[in-house]
């Protein structure tokens, strides 16, 4: 396994390069999943259909790699200290989707999608909440883009949401649990979010539920977090590594495919989608990240890139958001086709790269230090958990 080794880190244990590609693979398909976005009439006839399974797998990953990371420290470790170590490594990045989100709105011009203005008041505590990840209602003030979002200035804050309740699950939960009693958990929760995507009870003929209050999409997106998560964290109990080549490109390829694949069934079958979303996080999602776990980067140039992927992966899923809104309103108010914008389409996945790397270097990483360095306890070293990348 591919080590990356530095004085200014006291863990001890080889760190999953690996996984820190593929979670950036995964991030850069959100993206063009949430481009496409701007062209289709329906789930059904979106390009890049299953982009939203990437929360799932971003699910797993972070049960893998919070299990490995915490699992053996919990003799000396307290819960707020775990509490206040994911903080450090996840707030600071909701912070500046939020605040990213209010500019864009304000330049959108205070208006909801169907016209309506927003007062300025309204904005602000659009941002409040959002600042302190408190989800907001459907049809509410602070709603204020009425699509009933629970974080309308930056909407993918929402599997955030669900992340933080994952992290306090695992403190005060799951990390308790038995291997076998975590192994039913599992099996449980796995049912639950097969039937749940079987029998379409997200109404929208795909698992893309979670986003908003309304509906049964919270059910949903309870099923999604406790199944990933909680499997990714009996995955890094369990887990023996396995000889495999190539396991970056195969399984950078597979993460390309399943997400970008067409609707499976169309409207006359729904069930056949909610079956394909179910292998997907159930079973293929976790194969995923146990063969990425198990393969090793083989030089400094394929490390370097999976370093990078990694490192961008979280900036990037937390900064594109408000500039779709923008991009969303352009497209439809000038009834624009992607063969007519596809160089502008380009340009916004790199522009959002760019942010990100941006954001990460001069913001997240720096902020983090001082954070850590403040806040944890005198003498605890700073770790990879709140320097680099460790979830999502």
């Amino acid at each position: 396994m591919q080590k990356i080794a530095s004085a200014a880190f006291a863990d001890t244990k080889p760190h999953y390069i690996l996984l820190d590609g593929l979670r950036g693979v995964a991030a850069l398909m959100v993206i063009w999943y949430h481009v496409f976005e701007a062209f289709a009439t329906s789930a059904i006839d979106q390009r890049f259909n299953h982009g939203y399974l990437a929360v799932d797998f971003f699910f797993i990953l972070s049960g893998f790699v919070i299990g490995y990371a915490y699992n053996d420290r919990w003799k000396t470790m307290k819960t707020k200290d775990f509490i206040k170590r994911r903080l450090i490594r996840l707030h600071p990045m909701v912070v500046i989707g939020a605040i990213l989100g209010a500019i864009t709105f304000y330049i959108q011009g205070n208006v909801k999608w169907d016209g309506s203005q927003v007062s300025l008041s309204m904005l602000m505590l659009a941002l409040l909440i959002n600042l302190f990840l408190i989800p907001a209602a459907p049809g509410s003030g602070a709603e204020v883009r009425g699509n009933g979002e629970m974080y309308p200035l930056n909407g993918p804050s929402w599997s955030l949401f669900f992340e933080y309740i994952g992290n306090i699950l695992y403190a005060l939960f799951i990390r308790r649990l038995s291997t076998k009693a975590l192994s039913v958990l599992v099996l449980l929760a796995g049912i639950g979010l097969a039937s749940f995507a079987v029998f379409n009870f997200s109404g929208y003929g795909h698992l893309g539920v979670g986003w908003t209050m309304a509906d049964h999409n919270l059910i949903g997106g309870f099923l999604r977090l406790l199944f990933s998560f909680s499997a990714g964290v009996l995955m890094s109990r369990k887990f023996k590594p396995i000889p495999i080549k190539g396991a970056f490109l195969l399984c950078s390829l597979a993460i390309v495919v399943l997400l970008s694949i067409p609707h499976v069934g169309g409207a006359q079958a729904l069930w056949m989608n909610g079956i394909y979303d179910a292998v997907c996080t159930t079973l293929i999602f976790p194969l995923l990240v146990y063969l990425g776990a198990s393969g090793n980067t083989t030089d400094k140039r394929s490390t370097k890139i999976c370093k990078f992927l990694g490192d961008i992966s979280y900036p990037l899923y937390m900064v594109h958001y408000p500039f779709m809104y923008l991009f969303y309103a352009w497209v439809w108010r000038e009834n624009l086709t992607f063969a007519h914008i596809w160089p502008i389409t380009l340009l916004l996945f790199s522009g959002n790269i760019l942010l990100a790397y941006l954001c990460l270097k001069f913001y997240d990483e720096p902020l983090r230090k001082w954070l850590s360095k403040k806040f944890l306890m005198k003498g605890e070293p700073i770790t990879r958990d709140t320097v680099n990348q460790s979830s999502l």
